[in-house]
């Protein structure tokens, strides 16, 4: 068949079309319902390749990406992604295979799936894993659900509540909503951390679960966390671990060390794999024992030198994503934790580290609401300088005409004015610095002269805009600015 792609004559200069079409395609038109036909020319422009490259070269150019910038969106871990990761993904063998394939076509996908199982138990020390989730919060649903089930075989339909830190991640209360459960928050205690003496007071045999993340989204430890776990299993409740922040922790200890029974990670974050823009991600959960029969099927399973699909799970809650999962991610974060090896710990060691940095040189000039140890992020509060004239937002786009992306603002909910920092292990000192030094500029900038840092940003493709006319009044025509 004849491509609608038409070609000028022009020497080098191959021309891209769609009003003119071959015979063949006419030919088409019989098998298409007569008023679905186009009666007249579409009308695009016809362009050569040269001017369409370059077209979509200049929109991507527009975008920033940690390839561009620095990157220290808190609680999100924006990593760099070794394009090494990427080659291996595109391999014939991982991108051209049908997930319908059988399993006697597909061992060595099934071989790399059930290798990263058993490489994410061992990190996390859970005893099953399913790869099946997209994403992190598709994660959080997913172990929701298991916990759920639980209770449900058990004849325990009285635990209709999960408990949930006010310092919690978004999704973790929108995720245990969605499986039905009430919603009940506890309080942090000046620390930063779990009040314990507030839980003993929420728990009872109403209590199906607590949802936490370790380091918590202020980045600080959660010190008693063992206290919590038995105060949690007294009550035959379980502990779901939020592994959004688990880059900080890789090697040095585990969920099931510190008693969880349910765990997600995040393989877009922790394992270096694309991250942003809606996807693609992944979301593995991992369980102990007594969870494994009511994993998502199927699970990958080794029967003597055959690795299969196993779809015979006792209480399995039925599929949660459509074949195996992200298959393209998973072959990325298998690269990452093969390449990484034992070095993972030190991922985490310097991930720490370099939060640890930039808190230390900022803390004074911003306010610094919990002054502890951080762990992989630490989280400031604009007070000060919303005070003199210039809020965290305004911070924020400031740094926008710098080569950075803002941090994660105005989260966690309980720090005002809050700017939430994770610089990640990847980085240098010396763009650690860079960022530190303009942080600085900023804070004194605002001191000196508010009103032009409330103009920006002013290098960026689009200016600073009316955010409340956008709001209410959203212009969506494209215009080339």
């Amino acid at each position: 068949m004849k491509t609608i792609f038409e070609k000028s004559s022009g020497v080098g200069n191959d021309y891209v079309g769609v009003d003119g079409v071959g015979s063949d395609i006419k030919e088409l038109e019989q098998l298409i319902p007569e008023n679905l036909l186009r009666k007249e020319p579409i009308g695009l422009p016809q362009l050569s390749e040269l001017e369409v490259m370059r077209h979509y070269k200049e929109l991507s150019d527009r975008n920033f990406c940690i390839e561009k910038g620095f990157y220290p969106l808190g609680s999100c871990t924006m990593k760099y992604n070794p394009k090494v990761n990427e080659l291996l993904a595109s391999l014939e063998g991982f991108a051209n295979l049908h997930p319908l394939q059988s399993d006697e076509d597909s061992q060595g996908a099934l071989e790399l799936m059930y290798n990263l199982q058993e490489k994410l138990k061992y990190i996390t020390g859970m005893d099953a894993i399913s790869l099946q989730p997209a994403a992190g919060a598709h994660g959080e649903l997913t172990g929701m659900m298991v916990i759920k089930k639980y209770f449900e075989v058990k004849g325990e339909a009285q635990r209709t509540k999960v408990i949930i830190p006010d310092s919690a991640h978004g999704t973790n209360p929108a995720s245990a909503k969605m499986c039905g459960f009430d919603i009940v928050e506890v309080k942090s205690n000046s620390r930063g951390q779990v009040d314990v003496e507030a839980l003993k007071e929420l728990v009872d045999d109403s209590v199906a679960a607590i949802m936490m993340t370790n380091p918590n989204t202020l980045g600080i430890f959660e010190e008693q966390v063992l206290e919590i776990s038995k105060l949690m299993h007294d009550n035959g409740s379980l502990l779901y671990y939020d592994g959004a922040n688990f880059n900080a922790i890789m090697g040095w200890t585990n969920p099931a060390l510190m008693g969880f029974d349910v765990v997600h990670l995040n393989l877009h974050k922790t394992f270096a794999t694309p991250h942003g823009g809606g996807g693609p991600g992944a979301g593995p959960i991992g369980v102990v024992e007594k969870l494994k029969k009511y994993l998502p099927s199927p699970i990958i399973e080794k029967q003597g030198n055959l690795y299969v699909r196993n779809y015979n799970i006792e209480y399995s809650i039925g599929k949660v994503r459509s074949f195996y999962g992200n298959f393209g991610v998973l072959v990325r974060a298998y690269a990452y934790i093969l390449m990484m090896g034992t070095n993972l710990k030190l991922a985490s060691a310097d991930a720490v580290l370099n939060a640890n940095y930039i808190k230390e040189k900022l803390k004074g000039v911003y306010d610094l609401p919990y002054d502890e140890p951080c762990m992989h992020e630490f989280v400031l509060s604009g007070e000060k300088q919303h005070h003199q004239g210039v809020s965290t937002l305004g911070i924020a786009k400031r740094l926008m005409d710098s080569n950075c992306h803002p941090p994660t603002v105005y989260f966690p909910l309980i720090v005002h004015e809050a700017i939430m920092i994770e610089p990640t292990e990847t980085e240098s000192k010396a763009v650690l610095d860079e960022f530190i030094e303009t942080m600085l500029k900023i804070a004194k900038e605002i001191e000196t002269n508010p009103d032009e840092v409330l103009k920006s940003p002013q290098k960026t493709p689009i200016k600073r805009v009316d955010e409340t006319l956008a709001a209410r009044q959203p212009n969506l025509v494209y215009k080339n600015i």
